[in-house]
């Protein structure tokens, strides 16, 4: 019997679970490896953060779809692989060999540049641990008065948790300060004009101090490059991604910033029995963002190409679409839309959002609907 190993609990294995549990194959042995029983839905986080959803509305417990699809799964990290040997190592020493594989770990945060910050420093990923921490930031900032908080990064991400960090420290009373470090690049690359200018005024409203410059780490908070320093009780980490290091040693085609490149189908350049989707890749034939979006809307065909391999079938591609819609949500129950040239912001906009991420965590979290 053949063996199709999955790592990693991302969008595009729910999917890929999904589809199992409804196909129920009995020719293969699926296997799951993930570090944790419960996967955290990253779109909810700012509004975790914010205070409207407790932890267990965010997260999607991965056991009763794992059981209706008839997947053993394995609580472990994924420390290496050799794609040569087909087989993939455990933090625990031990080696797991597959005969068709699928990766979908996500990307790291890239701190090279804050790691002088220390133990102030709060990377927004991995997610479990940030979930850990933030409680015990937000009470330590409650006690302690003018408590200072940057983010860094001026991505969706950056933004949105620096304006959830700022309602929170509002609705908690907390008399502290909240700076966004966005580097040269500005507001939210690559949206448009009107998008960057709601959420600029986003920030302003509530009292946000933003950065236009390079940040770096020092033990004091982050350092600018025009040499003036933010100081900082709490530095979170929302910058750039970077490709998982173990990948250096994989075998695999690797694009040239690190990543796995796989073609339209999400298959290997290199490999021709391994896949991978979300953040850990690279599309050689067109450029595509790394987003939860993609990500998402990638799962159903690597649900289909994964049973096809096994079927020996013919392969689907992905085709992105030409524009993405992204929610950002903005601290209160307010959110800004932005789809190509379009924007738009209101309470009404939090609610849209606040419908489909219920509605995605609800789907996966009750196998029987599906």
């Amino acid at each position: 019997m053949k063996r199709l190993v999955l790592v990693g609990g991302g969008h595009a294995h729910l999917s890929v679970l999904s589809a199992l549990a409804r196909e129920k194959p009995t020719d293969m042995e699926v296997v799951l490896v993930t570090p944790s029983s419960h996967q955290i839905y990253s779109g909810m986080l700012p509004g975790w953060i914010a205070g409207h959803y407790t932890r267990e509305q965010c997260q999607i417990d991965l056991r009763p779809l794992v059981q209706a699809a008839n997947v053993r799964m394995v609580l472990n990290h994924i420390v290496g692989m050799d794609a040569d040997r087909c087989c993939v190592a455990l933090s625990d020493g031990r080696h797991i060999e597959y005969d068709t594989l699928s990766l979908d770990v996500g990307s790291e945060i890239d701190i090279s540049w804050l790691e002088m910050t220390g133990e102030k420093l709060l990377p927004a990923k991995p997610l479990d641990h940030f979930f850990n921490a933030w409680p015990k930031i937000l009470a330590a900032a409650k006690s302690h008065y003018g408590y200072r908080l940057a983010v860094v990064g001026g991505g969706a991400a950056g933004v949105e948790i620096a304006l959830a960090v700022r309602y929170a420290f509002t609705q908690a009373g907390v008399a502290g300060h909240v700076d966004l470090v966005t580097s040269a690049s500005g507001l939210l690359p690559g949206h448009d004009s009107g998008v960057k200018h709601r959420v600029a005024g986003a920030l302003a409203k509530a009292l946000i101090a933003v950065h236009g410059l390079r940040g770096t780490g020092v033990p004091e908070g982050v350092m600018l490059s025009d040499a003036s320093l933010i100081p900082a009780d709490c530095v979170i980490a929302a910058t750039g991604a970077r490709a998982p290091r173990w990948l250096m040693l994989s075998h695999l085609m690797l694009d040239e910033y690190g990543y796995i490149a796989v073609d339209k189908r999400h298959l290997s350049h290199s490999h021709p029995n391994v896949f991978a989707a979300g953040d850990v890749c690279s599309r050689q034939d067109i450029a595509m963002a790394r987003s939860g979006v993609h990500a998402v809307h990638v799962g159903p065909m690597l649900a289909s190409n994964l049973l096809a391999v096994e079927a020996g079938e013919p392969l689907k591609t992905y085709q992105p679409r030409r524009r993405s819609l992204y929610l950002l949500a903005c601290g209160p129950k307010y959110a800004i839309a932005s789809w190509g040239g379009f924007s738009a912001g209101g309470r009404w906009v939090w609610h849209w959002k606040n419908w489909i991420d219920r509605r995605f965590v609800d789907r996966f979290s009750n196998p029987q609907r599906l």
